[in-house]
């Protein structure tokens, strides 16, 4: 048994660094586009609970249009290659995944499956939310978000 959910959820600012790319280059640009979060972040007035998150659409080619970024408190003036973006809020299917980031592909498929056996309608964003990190990966949390139709 899943303990995917609906709900409904608010918007949340963000600041991140946009990017189309393919599973294999999914990590490598995660990385560098945090790296980069990190080192402009106290200069962008935006505040910060310090989640970080992961916005993606599919797009053409096999490749993801995605947003890579950390939650902020309020929207700020774009920098360089960090913008102002925000979570979309609205009625969403909810799943937290337990465990090390590699099981999250997975997670993916089990919500991606709990919603195509209710027949219910993807509206085009998903997201994932990291939770504290933890030394010990067994502990990881990640909250996974798709907006329905």
């Amino acid at each position: 048994m899943t303990d995917c959910k609906i709900i409904m959820v608010q918007p949340q600012p963000t600041a991140v660094i946009r990017a189309n790319a393919s599973m294999d280059e999914m990590l490598q640009a995660q990385k560098a586009a945090r790296e980069k979060i990190d080192a402009a972040l106290p200069t962008l007035n935006a505040g910060s609970d310090g989640y970080p998150c992961t916005l993606w659409r599919m797009a053409a080619g096999g490749k993801m249009a995605m947003e890579f970024g950390v939650i902020v408190t309020q929207a700020f003036k774009s920098k360089g290659d960090v913008q102002s973006s925000e979570l979309p809020g609205g009625r969403v299917v909810h799943y937290v995944a337990r465990g090390p980031y590699e099981g999250v592909p997975a997670a993916w498929k089990t919500v991606m499956g709990w919603i195509e056996q209710r027949n219910l309608r993807a509206a085009g964003p998903s997201w994932g939310i990291y939770g504290d990190d933890h030394p010990d990966p067994a502990k990881l949390k990640t909250q996974l978000y798709v907006l329905l139709k």
